[in-house]
């Protein structure tokens, strides 16, 4: 496996990193839409995960049986696939058909920057600077705004936002394990993709409720295309680099922008009008985001880079 090393790489700039991290909140934001779409259409949570890993392997597959191989049989890839792929799919996923799709865009992304640092604190041992701990506490602020407007004391709703916390945990871990065993990004995607496929399909083909007869060939290709390739493939390979240039505490931080462009785009393509809970928490988490990740004079500059 590559090894993830720090260094003084100038083909690697820190510039660099925030720009594939804009562009992995881009996707992010993205999957909150069209998962809200998927989770109020007949296709059942088993059938998005299903469409969303059939289609990804179909595409790795060729790359990974002609080009380059991965081990798959190891046990850390193995674990990543766990966490990043099927434990993070059945739970997301079942979170948005018992809970209100916005609760997504609260708990999954707004949740990830302290499940983050807290994985990153427990598994690296990386204790985060007052900058970033005051970034934290406003995107928690911002969070709450977020919980006050949307929750609604539901025992349904209550499990699904269960589910949805786990869900970002499980994302959390698998972020920080990437940063921490220095997998690269063809590997963390290979191995989450044809893993997950490999464990998952097979069981649903046999076992599990199918609702794909009777959903319109619009909901499907649309979840096949936004999840099974932008989101799975192109977001995956751009999330480990990102992690690898910025690092798993940055991107996490950076990732709580996602519940407040959700909601905006929202408004145009879903007619969601915004509340003043929900603009207040977008101002937070923006401001808590750009707190968490701005460079004090006394902080080194860091340009990771992949060896």
């Amino acid at each position: 496996m590559s090894s993830l090393t720090t260094c003084a790489n100038p083909e690697y700039p820190p510039l660099r990193g925030y720009l594939y991290a804009a562009l992995v909140v881009a996707m992010w934001t993205g999957f909150i839409l069209v998962s809200r779409a998927g989770g109020i259409s007949s296709l059942s949570a088993w059938d998005i995960i299903a469409i969303r890993y059939a289609i990804a392997a179909a595409i790795l597959l060729p790359c990974w049986w002609f080009g380059q191989r991965v081990a798959l049989l190891n046990g850390r890839l193995a674990l990543l696939a766990a966490t990043g792929g099927l434990g993070y799919a059945v739970l997301a996923f079942g979170g948005f058909k018992l809970a209100p799709a916005a609760h997504a865009a609260i708990l999954l992304p707004g949740l990830l920057p302290f499940a983050v640092a807290l994985s990153a604190r427990t598994l690296l041992g990386e204790v985060p600077s007052v900058g970033r701990v005051v970034g934290l506490l406003v995107v928690a602020s911002g969070t709450a705004c977020l919980v006050m407007d949307g929750f609604n004391g539901s025992i349904a709703v209550l499990y699904g936002d269960l589910l949805m916390i786990g869900a970002s945990v499980c994302w959390a871990c698998y972020t920080v394990l990437i940063r921490r065993w220095g997998i690269s990004p063809w590997e963390a995607t290979v191995s989450v993709v044809m893993l997950t496929a490999f464990v998952y399909l097979p069981i649903y083909l046999i076992a599990l409720p199918k609702h794909l007869a009777s959903a319109p060939w619009s909901d499907i290709a649309t979840q096949a295309v936004y999840q099974g390739v932008i989101a799975t493939v192109i977001q995956m390979l751009l999330y480990v680099r990102t992690i690898a240039l910025i690092g798993p505490t940055r991107l996490g931080l950076l990732m709580a922008l996602v519940p407040g462009l959700a909601g905006i785009a929202a408004v145009p393509l879903l007619d969601e009008a915004l509340s003043p809970w929900e603009l207040t928490a977008l101002a937070l988490v923006c401001l808590g985001a750009w707190q968490g990740n701005r460079r004090t004079s006394t902080e080194p500059r860091r340009k990771p880079c992949l060896t």
